[in-house]
């Protein structure tokens, strides 16, 4: 009964087919036409598939129940239905019918095969059952046989698509290769420092080792005072050298300066000398400065003081007070940092405003800086005086013209008698170049420190005489001057530093004893009857009565020992 059917499967009208469509690849899909079986539908698997996947079959017949549902949790299979009706036999062929399968109207079961094909003969039979007389796609007429597989598109991987692992390898790459460039840039920035430092530490090293050559410390070198190449070079500088003596009119005395103009260095300085510094005078005797001023006049002390300092000394400048005066006023007044008051000589009565106040940056005229220059309070010492005297000159030269034909006018119009190894041109051009360094700040006062025997120290020797003056110092022998200790018993402190001024003043050595209990008279005494004569003259020169001169025990080394009463009348030193 199934003959039509049988002799379609042995081959039989192998040529009716109909094209049912065509698949994911563009090839045709027939289906075999079953001629006496109209209302027969014969299943066709790959469009069930589509039937299932995307919904609506336009070429199933109508009238024909639904397929079984799929389970797609069982990856698209049907779903188990032992109970169910299966019409078409699609069930499970388990050991044929007589298995107790369900039944079969068509007899498809009986065939040896199941109702459902295989996904591999289904693929076949598409391939093979292409009509010839029918005109396909060109590419599928050379297409050859496609391995008998059912290719998925979630099997393949595209060569477009991104991977996450060449992503992180270059990102890794690029990690390395940043970090590779960043340890030699820090390689080469350490380099770089190390360099630096280098450098930094061997300028550092030669310059000091430069500043310890030049300045005669460096270790194995000789020393400054015994190496004759250092003491040439100090020598070799050139320096114009005058020195100025301040005459006071009124109230006696004077005060010394030397100016000093370092043409080598452009530096200039204003020497203080203090009035006790012992000097060798005309007839070898020793003297003091203050006493060769009065004594020996400009010419002599000008000599001893070459002698005594190892300078060369160009000229002398005698400057009265008056002319003091004058000089300030033709400048247009000086601007000086007082350090104490001066009364106003002409005051009539005590309490009235002084003439120079204390304090930064005073204006004082010519009247102002003569009783400035001059002042000395009491108990005060005479360097301090001399001190005051420095300001006022430091204060003239920067006033002064730097131009050397204003500044010998200005010399000139004080109509001044000058020292015959000095003109009023030399001088004005002497006073101009230092101005113009006085104005520009390469102008310093400084004072020569003097010992209470009224020699030289090596320290004064070093600093100022060998530095600043380019000499050698040589203080005249102490045992050609008598020593005299002084203790004051007076009561008075300031008594101490007048006896001081009027012994050196007197060209004697002194030596404080400092102070003693207070007593009514003094005491001049001499140790052997060869002090007799020198014990004289002390108190001859203190103004103490020659019986006060009693031969004893001196003390220390001192020739002559004093101790002050107060019978003591100090004069004006």
């Amino acid at each position: 009964m199934n003959d039509r059917y049988d002799a379609g499967a042995a081959g039989y009208g192998a040529d009716q087919y109909e094209l049912v469509g065509y698949d994911e690849w563009g090839q045709p899909v027939y289906r075999q036409v079953q001629a006496q079986q109209a209302p027969q539908q014969t299943y066709d698997p790959y469009t069930r598939q589509h039937q299932q996947g995307y919904g609506y079959d336009p070429y199933a017949q109508q009238g024909q129940q639904s397929p079984p549902a799929y389970d797609y949790g069982t990856g698209g299979q049907p779903a188990a239905d032992h109970g169910s009706y299966d019409p078409y036999g699609t069930a499970p062929h388990q050991g044929g019918a007589a298995q107790g399968g369900p039944h079969d109207p068509y007899g498809q079961a009986t065939a040896g095969t199941t109702g459902r094909q295989p996904r591999v003969a289904e693929q076949t039979a598409r391939q093979t059952a292409h009509i010839p007389q029918q005109a396909g796609p060109d590419h599928d007429q050379e297409t050859p046989a496609e391995p008998q597989r059912d290719y998925h598109t979630e099997q393949f991987a595209f060569v477009e698509e991104p991977d996450a692992n060449s992503e992180d390898v270059i990102d890794w790459l690029k990690f390395t290769e940043n970090r590779t460039e960043r340890r030699e840039e820090a390689r080469r920035r350490a380099r770089g420092r190390i360099v630096a430092l280098v450098v930094v530490l061997a300028l550092v090293v030669a310059g000091g080792v430069g500043y310890l050559w030049y300045a005669g410390k460096l270790p194995g070198l000789p020393s400054e005072d015994s190496k004759a190449g250092t003491a040439t070079a100090a020598g070799a500088q050139k320096r114009d050298v005058i020195v100025v003596h301040l005459h006071d009119t009124k109230g006696g005395g004077t005060s010394t300066a030397l100016l000093v103009d370092n043409t080598t260095t452009e530096r200039g300085t204003t020497v203080l000398v203090p009035n006790s510094l012992a000097l060798t005078s005309d007839d070898g005797t020793t003297t003091t400065l203050a006493k060769s001023v009065e004594d020996d006049g400009s010419d002599g002390t000008r000599d001893a003081l070459d002698t005594v300092l190892g300078t060369d000394i160009e000229g002398t400048w005698r400057l009265d007070t008056p002319y003091l005066q004058n000089l300030v006023d033709l400048v247009g007044n000086v601007d000086v940092d007082t350090d104490a008051e001066v009364p106003d000589p002409a005051a009539k009565k005590r309490g009235e405003a002084p003439l120079v106040n204390k304090g930064r940056d005073q204006t004082l005229s010519g009247k102002m800086a003569v009783a400035y220059a001059t002042y000395r309070a009491p108990g005060e010492a005479q360097n301090a005086q001399l001190e005051r005297f420095g300001q006022v000159m430091q204060g003239v030269l920067r006033k002064m013209s730097s131009d050397p034909q204003a500044a010998t006018t200005t010399i000139q119009t004080l109509a001044q008698i000058l020292d015959p190894s000095l003109t009023d041109k030399d001088l004005g051009t002497f006073l101009a170049g230092l101005s113009d360094l006085a104005k520009g700040g390469d102008v310093k006062t400084d004072l020569l420190p003097v010992q209470n025997d009224g020699t030289l120290s090596a320290q004064a020797s070093a600093r100022v005489v060998k530095n600043v003056l380019g000499g050698t110092a040589k203080s005249p022998d102490k045992d050609a001057a008598v020593s005299v200790s002084v203790q004051n018993a007076t009561g008075v402190k300031d008594n101490t530093e007048k006896a001081r001024v009027v012994l050196l003043n007197g060209g004697f050595t002194f030596l404080e004893s400092g102070t003693g209990t207070a007593r009514a008279t003094s005491e001049v005494v001499y140790a052997d009857a060869a002090g007799k004569a020198n014990a004289a003259e002390v108190a001859k020169t203190l103004g103490l009565p020659a019986g006060s001169v009693t031969k004893g025990r001196t003390s220390g080394s001192a020739d002559v020992s004093v101790v002050l009463g107060q019978d003591y009348k100090p004069s004006s030193g």
